[in-house]
């Protein structure tokens, strides 16, 4: 048999495609302002003073400039922003729900968080219905620990908040299956749960307005958009306000490529130090290959992983800027960079994991929304997530 030759990559090469990975990331999110009418959140002069807003995390929106102009007159307002039943949030989404969380420490408004137990059995990511909701109660501690008032929060699991699908059997009349198939494209061997789904999530996002909460604001993935134009056309046929959206800038994985549990190259809430530690100094670098190149010709920041969550997560504009320069400098090495994401990282999960086993059943029922019928406090205990500690 005969020898295969391996041709050695440059680091130019691997620098070009770690780059291309990254501009892949951006595509959807520019679709969405050249070809689906969004609208780019840099047009606009008055948003609120959220480093998200300012660093280029949110992308776009529709309506968001009347959402928030509504939400400054004092009308009644709410966000709507789940989590999938099949995993637990990772950091991203962590940091996405903390804007959520300035929303409501800063202007009171609502939060209505649906947590998808039958899309994630319908979708076939759990193996049963009984999975999906022991994960949904472990979101709903969650919830709690990242911050959010219980008294202006609602977590939405249709396991027990079974009235949802009232809601959304009056929406199905406004759709037909060609135009879920033309959204979704589902094909004949989809299950019948998963083309019904999306009249239950229009259901969600507009189940605010039926508690005298008429502001509404959704912000999803630029993945998740057609969930929403399908939304908002529902809203305009049933008489509802078409809520307004904002779209979140996806950042890559540990590894350049989209975040995914099945890669592992995501950091989540649930993770031990070592787990943590060892994701994050495996992180792709835009560093040179050896200390003595990176201080003779620098690194490049806008391909650096850890560089990236730092700017995007937990630095001001300017100290992310002068950070960059330093690195681009050779001044502070990849390793560097790495530890000290590690040690920011560390502490906000260590801080999550202290609230999170703080978290009592009290505080769950207090949040969760339920039928009449429905005795949480039991279905609580039924479940034993509160018994688990992180």
């Amino acid at each position: 048999m005969p020898s295969i030759t391996r041709i050695k990559r440059t680091e130019s090469e691997d620098t070009k495609e770690m780059a291309d990975k990254i501009a892949e990331l951006g595509k959807d999110n520019i679709k969405l302002v050249e070809k689906f009418g969004a609208s780019p959140i840099s047009a606009l002069t008055d948003i609120p003073d959220f480093d998200a807003f300012k660093n280029g995390l949110i992308y776009s929106h529709r309506d968001f400039d009347r959402f928030f102009e509504k939400l400054k007159s004092g009308e009644k307002s709410a966000i709507v922003s789940g989590f999938n039943a099949s995993g637990t949030p990772h950091i991203a989404q962590a940091f996405a729900f903390e804007v959520n969380l300035l929303f409501q420490k800063r202007y009171g408004v609502n939060m209505f968080i649906p947590i998808s137990d039958d899309e994630s059995y319908v979708a076939l990511k759990v193996n049963t219905r009984e999975e999906a909701v022991k994960n949904s109660l472990r979101l709903a501690r969650s919830a709690i620990a990242l911050g959010f008032d219980t008294d202006k929060t609602k977590v939405i699991i249709d396991y027990f908040y079974t009235n949802i699908y009232n809601m959304a059997f009056k929406f199905s009349r406004g759709i037909n299956l060609s135009e879920i198939k033309a959204v979704y494209g589902y094909g004949q061997s989809d299950n019948i749960g998963l083309q019904f789904y999306p009249t239950v999530q229009a259901a969600h996002i507009l189940l605010p307005q039926t508690r005298d909460m008429p502001n509404v604001l959704v912000p999803i993935g630029p993945d998740e958009d057609a969930h929403l134009r399908v939304c908002r056309g529902l809203s305009e046929k049933f008489g509802f306000n078409k809520p307004a959206v904002l779209h979140w800038r996806f950042l890559p994985g540990l590894d350049g490529n989209k975040m995914s549990k099945s890669r592992g190259n995501a950091i989540f809430l649930t993770d031990s130090d070592s787990e943590i530690k060892k994701k994050i100094m495996s992180a792709y670098s835009g560093g040179r290959q050896t200390i003595e190149e990176h201080r003779k010709y620098g690194g490049n920041p806008d391909i650096d992983i850890a560089y990236l969550y730092l700017k995007a997560y937990f630095l001001a504009e300017n100290e992310a800027d002068a950070l960059a320069d330093e690195y681009r400098k050779g001044r502070v090495l990849s390793g560097e960079l790495k530890t000290m994401l590690f040690e920011k990282v560390i502490k906000k999960v260590r801080e999550f994991k202290e609230r999170y086993n703080k978290v009592t059943d009290k505080d769950l029922q207090r949040i969760i929304m339920t039928n009449e019928e429905v005795d949480v406090a039991s279905e609580i205990q039924k479940y034993g997530t509160l018994e688990e500690q992180l």
